[in-house]
């Protein structure tokens, strides 16, 4: 796929889980637009090589709050945050732990809520407006065996970019969800190698196929853009048709 490019020069933006997969796809799009990119993730190698891109790099564990808070005190005021970083702890629901359950949501959901509510605190009070873009997944539409954790922590995402969308549009800002399909990063790559489970998949998928990384990309390049000024509060499904069944 070509990529879609978009102008965000003189824009100040912030990717979380930019070490891996979509998130850093998006801080490589950024860059080419123009954009002064902050790049937050847990890889030092990975954010070495972003930072030789040129992107300033924070060294994050989401999951610790005092850390996260820290990382944001020092941020100056941004144009837009893509909400990018995640995990899964895969448990069939008879066996969910709150170990995991706890775990995926402090990442998920808590760490996405605290970095989009320091970022907005800061555009508010600056009077700048922008775009908050929240990386969701299509498990927060269907019903995905053994993602209990997960699809509960997207769900409550999406209902997070509902609320933040009514709080904040007043201000300017426009908060959406993008919901992707299984997306074709390196670690996606070798999790739905094996036939049994990629067939059924790719299956119940019209298009037939994942996602490149570029693909979930642009969407979310276009919903930080004025291209999609009149747009807020949607969760976007990025999935090939797999939840229009």
């Amino acid at each position: 796929m070509s990529n879609v490019r978009f102008d965000f020069s003189g824009q100040r933006l912030l990717v979380t889980g930019a070490s891996s997969g979509i998130g850093w796809e998006v801080v490589q799009q950024l860059l080419a637009g123009g954009a002064e990119v902050y790049g937050m993730g847990r890889d030092p190698a990975a954010l070495q090589k972003l930072e030789g891109q040129g992107c300033r790099v924070l060294r994050v564990d989401m999951a610790d709050e005092a850390q996260l808070s820290a990382s944001l005190d020092d941020l100056p005021t941004m144009h837009g945050l893509v909400n990018c970083a995640g995990i899964s702890i895969l448990e069939a629901a008879t066996e969910v732990s709150a170990l995991a359950f706890d775990q995926v949501m402090a990442v998920n959901v808590r760490a996405s809520a605290l970095v989009a509510a320091q970022v907005a605190k800061a555009m508010i009070r600056d009077g700048v407006k922008g775009s908050i873009v929240n990386v969701s997944s299509q498990a927060s539409l269907v019903a995905l065996d053994d993602h209990l954790s997960y699809c509960a922590s997207k769900g409550a995402m999406d209902a997070m970019t509902r609320v933040q969308c009514g709080e904040w549009g007043r201000y300017g800002i426009r908060v959406n969800s993008v919901n992707p399909t299984v997306t074709l990063t390196p670690m996606a790559q070798m999790a739905w190698s094996e036939p049994s489970k990629r067939d059924p998949a790719l299956a119940a998928i019209p298009l037939g196929r994942f996602a490149e990384t570029a693909e979930v990309a642009a969407p979310i390049l276009f919903l930080l853009s004025e291209a999609a000024s009149m747009i807020s509060g949607v969760t976007l499904p990025i999935d090939g048709g797999y939840t229009s069944r």
